[in-house]
């Protein structure tokens, strides 16, 4: 999927250019993210809890100044580990204190949809084929939203941007060798 879209409002999210999230693979070692987790009825969140939480998080990472320089670099990811909770990350560019902060390493490949929270399940089929093409399985999925609830209601739609953990990445694995 190679599409840009416009954006005419004044909310609080930048322009969402697919082409960088969009087949590609990222080597992690440590990157580091707040964490935070929220109940869930069978995998479908409360958005009014996502709100609180996230604007915490985010709060949280601007006191302390670790917020990402450019907001399109700002990923928050979410994972649901069973059906009954939500873990979202908020990346960082260090620690913040009195924080949960967590990091992720591996090699994470990512593909970009265009739906709702309902198409999830259809998503995952289509990554898994993706993957497979490719000799990859995935450990773990982790979803970023491209807007948050309204300005995807302004433009009309909203982009995931999926990452399937599937392995190690080279460089951890180089360093594993080295020690």
């Amino acid at each position: 999927m190679n599409t840009t879209s416009t954006k005419t409002t004044s909310e609080c999210c930048p322009v969402f250019h697919s082409e960088k999230w969009d087949n590609k693979t990222f080597n992690w070692n440590k990157k580091k993210f707040l964490i935070a987790s929220i109940p869930t009825l069978f995998h479908i969140p409360f958005p009014p809890m996502i709100a609180k939480k996230v604007t915490k998080m985010m709060k949280m990472a601007e006191d302390a100044h670790q917020t990402m320089n450019d907001k399109e670099n700002i990923l928050l990811l979410f994972t649901d580990p069973h059906p009954f909770k939500t873990e979202m990350y908020l990346s960082v560019k260090g620690l913040v204190p009195e924080a949960k902060n967590t990091t992720l390493s591996g090699a994470f490949i990512s593909k970009t949809f265009k739906g709702d929270h309902r198409d999830i399940p259809n998503f995952i089929k289509q990554m898994d084929t993706y993957l497979k093409e490719q000799n990859k399985q995935a450990e773990e999925f982790y979803v970023h939203y491209a807007y948050c609830p309204k300005c995807a209601k302004e433009a009309g739609h909203n982009y995931m941007v999926f990452f399937a953990k599937v392995g190690e990445s080279e460089a951890i694995l180089k360093n594993l060798k080295i020690k």
